[in-house]
């Protein structure tokens, strides 16, 4: 699901929905949403204080600078979810709390006015989440891009080099393979990605 799809969370912006809130994002947890695509964003470890309903508008920042990096809604939490969301093999711990998307600008982060929240999930005044809101502006178009990741394999044969291939993707994962992207039909104008950045893949450009 992108960014522009609607979402059918059984509420709407107006007056059927009365909570509004602000989830503060330590900055690794900031870093590993960059590196790879998620419908849902997964808190745990939360007090009780922090009460969320289904249908809550959710503002997501990050501080040193505030900055505003998402919006959502609060979503049913799964009985169970992953210590690490980016990491399908890490223990399981108990949910508490599933926001699901709805606009995300974690590449172009939206300065913020004002202190920080004082906790990981704190409530928020609507007309602050709509002024947070209308920071954003409308959605940017969106565009075709070709993604690409090469690895020289060894193997005996096509099946088991993808097999290799495909252990090295799940070993290593974003935070140290390359990948690379470019506009579709202007393969020249090709760069390399690495932790979710910008990353030089020429040693001699570095001499």
């Amino acid at each position: 699901m992108t960014d522009t799809e609607p979402r059918t969370s059984g509420t709407t912006d107006g007056a059927t929905t009365t909570g509004a809130w602000a989830v503060l994002l330590p900055a690794e947890r900031f870093a590993a949403e960059r590196l790879v695509h998620h419908d849902l964003l997964e808190l745990t470890g939360l007090s009780e204080a922090a009460r969320p309903r289904p249908g809550d508008r959710v503002a997501v920042l990050v501080d040193e600078p505030l900055r505003l990096v998402a919006l959502g809604r609060v979503a049913l939490a799964s009985s169970e979810t992953r210590e690490d969301p980016d990491d399908p093999q890490s223990d399981a711990v108990a949910g508490s709390l599933v926001v699901a998307y709805t606009r995300r600008v974690l590449d172009e982060p939206v300065p913020v006015d004002g202190p920080a929240p004082d906790g990981p999930v704190v409530a928020l005044d609507p007309a602050r989440w709509r002024s947070l809101a209308d920071r954003l502006g409308p959605p940017p178009a969106r565009s075709t891009w070709l993604v690409s990741l090469d690895l020289p394999i060894e193997a005996a044969s096509r099946a088991e080099a993808v097999r290799i291939f495909w252990s090295y993707v799940q070993d290593l994962g974003p935070r140290e393979l390359p990948a690379f992207v470019s506009p579709y039909g202007d393969e020249l104008a090709m760069q390399a990605f690495v932790l979710g950045v910008e990353a030089n893949q020429d040693p001699e450009e570095d001499d």
